[in-house]
């Protein structure tokens, strides 16, 4: 059992950081009771704003000393729960630890804080002539957000996840001592690796109050290809082969007309073409013209090969930006489309993609729910919405319980994954309990146990 927030506790967070930044009772938000799906709901006791790492370690040695649980939480807009408190007690709010720290062009590194948002650190090296490749859909999300799910995003084909881009952590642990991990060197063989683990463990192990990223060169030139198919399994069947064909493109995401639509009236703004069942979007760069060229005729040759019904080039960044607009508005046009929704976010090999895609339009209609789906061909990746429409509360539990275990069901025959990006946090518990065996299920609790014994640091949340 945790302690219940009681007014020493109050007057102790008062103290350190002033009663400007504790807020108690009705002073909190709803907003910080639940993350961007908001099927998951409970708030904080009490939520503070906390500047510096020294207040942060503060907090959480009061709180390991009493057995008060904590939760750290950014820009909120999580889809598995991960930073709703389920067990009350403190909510650390690390937004305003948002400060770019350092750039440092010879080591290719930049330091910042841990509430500086995903599209400030875009801006702000890009405009230096850097480049960080991690390109979550949500650009409001916080970085230590993006570094706690290990975030992929559109460019993950060619450049990878947050993880790789991870060079070094500043974390305050359960028990408030402060540790350090990696730093600016691009090797390290020394034990294990702890930075790691920090990455994509949804607030578990430690809170990151500080992050040194990884930084490229910015390609110069940027050109992406918007490629009508007649149908999905003929656009995805083109993936493998266009991996095959070495033109390493940047981006390969698949989309479907249904979304597209949606964007379209959500953004009041028309897509290049919407007249097709399916559509695949891709993306090259590189420091020459001459040399993106190259790679993306040699796709675009490919994909009529195989059935596409045209290619349309972006090579102005107006053309790019109302294709990669309505992209990044999918996720928000689709919720305002329906009452509520939930999301199934699978990893499936590449080649499996139409096979998964293919097995939610045949729950669809077995189950008579609206399903709407778009992602990551490239790395099979896969966000799948189940739309709640007009459904009462007892037929939408009951649907959304059947057709999700459905889904992962499939996946998992599919030799697929629970998340490929978003993470388990609270919601996706079960289903990742059925994909590992109980020996990788015990090692992760005790992983879990090793860095925090009383299990105060986000209760409940990925294999408790």
């Amino acid at each position: 059992m945790y302690k219940k927030i009681d007014a020493q506790d109050v007057q102790f967070l008062k103290e350190l950081l002033g009663e400007e930044r504790v807020f108690v009772g009705e002073a909190i938000s709803e907003d910080y009771s639940h993350d961007e799906l908001g099927g998951i709901s409970r708030l904080p006791e009490v939520m503070v704003e906390v500047l510096t790492t020294e207040e942060v370690s503060q907090i959480m040695k009061h709180a390991y000393q009493e057995g008060i649980p904590v939760v750290a939480r950014g820009s909120g807009t999580g889809l598995v729960g991960a930073s709703v408190p389920i067990q009350g007690g403190i909510m650390l709010n690390l937004t305003k630890m948002n400060r770019i720290k350092e750039l440092d062009e010879n080591n290719l590194t930049l330091t910042v804080e841990p509430g500086v948002i995903l599209m400030e650190i875009a801006k702000y090296v890009e405009e230096r002539d850097f480049f960080y490749p991690p390109d979550p859909g949500e650009k409001t999300a916080t970085i230590a957000g993006n570094i706690n799910t290990n975030a992929g995003g559109m460019r993950a084909v060619k450049y990878g996840v947050t993880r790789d881009y991870v060079r070094g952590l500043e974390v305050v642990l359960p028990n408030g001592e402060i540790l350090k991990v990696g730093g600016k060197v691009v090797k390290n063989s020394s034990g294990y690796s702890i930075k790691d683990l920090i990455c994509g463990s949804e607030g578990t192990l430690g809170i990151v109050t500080e992050a040194t990223l990884k930084l490229l060169p910015l390609p110069k030139t940027v050109i992406s290809l918007l490629v009508p198919f007649p149908n999905l399994d003929m656009a995805i069947g083109t993936v493998p082969k266009i991996i095959k064909s070495k033109a390493a493109p940047v981006a390969i995401e698949f989309m479907q007309r249904e979304v597209i639509l949606a964007a379209e009236e959500f953004l009041d703004k028309k897509f290049p073409d919407n007249s097709s069942d399916a559509y695949l979007l891709l993306s090259f760069d590189g420091n020459t013209k001459e040399e993106v060229e190259k790679s993306y005729e040699k796709v675009a040759q490919l994909c009529l090969e195989e059935g596409a019904l045209d290619v349309f080039i972006s090579d102005t960044d107006e053309r790019k930006q109302s294709i990669w607009s309505a992209r990044g508005a999918f996720l928000e046009a689709v919720k305002a489309s329906t009452t509520e929704m939930d999301e199934c976010d699978v990893c499936v090999p590449r080649d499996k993609v139409a096979q998964f895609i293919t097995y939610t339009h045949d729950l669809e209609k077995a189950f008579d729910v609206r399903i709407r789906s778009f992602g990551h061909a490239g790395d099979g990746n896969l966000h799948v919405y189940v739309l709640r429409d007009g459904l009462d509360e007892e037929a939408w539990k009951e649907k959304l319980s059947a057709v999700f275990a459905c889904m992962y069901r499939r996946a998992r025959e599919l030799d697929g994954v629970v998340s490929g990006e978003h993470g388990i946090g609270f919601a996706k518990k079960p289903y990742m309990f059925e994909q590992y065996d109980e020996a990788y299920i015990t090692l992760l609790k005790n992983i879990k146990l090793a860095f925090d014994p009383k299990n105060i640091l986000n209760p409940g949340k990925v294999c408790q």
